[in-house]
């Protein structure tokens, strides 16, 4: 028995979840999504929660049901209340800023990198090292965050590059002599 899977999802005032058959739409404030489940599960509406039960007791039916119910949690989360992701940037000369619908990126090559921001996403730069992505759609914002990311990662000596907000680096001691 899944303890996450079994938990119904509560459905806030101001979202609307429509279920047909294995067909989800969630729709609120902040947008909509929709999101189709696999065969094996069995999403039902009741008035204000949703539930998930699997289909039966295969091993991908039993694999499948928290992560449905988690997919449509942050669905309903994320058309209500919405996500952010924060990344910082260390190193010196390392800076970002919007103009107009692109992040530029100052990341110590000797050209600026210029991310296209996609619609339904906002990114802030409040400090020239700190820039905060906004979204309804959760796994959405995790991508555009690992692509900024992955263009400098953090490294271990000095701690250059882009990092989550939240990240720790391990720093490394340099060579001895």
């Amino acid at each position: 028995m899944s303890r996450i899977g079994k938990l119904p999802i509560p459905v806030p005032a101001g979202v609307d979840v429509a279920v047909d058959g294995q067909h989800i739409r969630v729709k609120g404030k902040l947008g909509e999504l929709e999101m189709t489940a696999v065969d094996d599960i069995e999403v039902s509406q009741d008035a204000g929660t949703v539930s998930v039960r699997p289909r039966s007791e295969q091993k991908r039916a039993r694999a499948m049901w928290a992560t449905t119910r988690t997919l449509i949690n942050n669905m309903v989360i994320g058309v209500s209340q919405g996500f952010t992701r924060n990344l910082e940037i260390s190193g010196v000369g390392y800076r970002a800023m919007v103009e107009g619908s692109d992040l530029v990126l100052q990341l110590g090559y000797s050209h600026p990198v210029r991310y296209p921001i996609p619609p339904g996403v906002t990114v802030k730069c409040e400090r020239p090292t700190a820039i905060a992505i906004t979204g309804h759609d959760k796994r959405q914002i995790g991508q555009i965050a690992s692509e900024i990311r992955g263009w400098r990662p953090p490294e271990p000596f000095k701690g250059k590059g882009v990092r989550y907000a939240e990240e720790t680096i391990l720093r490394k001691e340099g060579k001895k002599k």
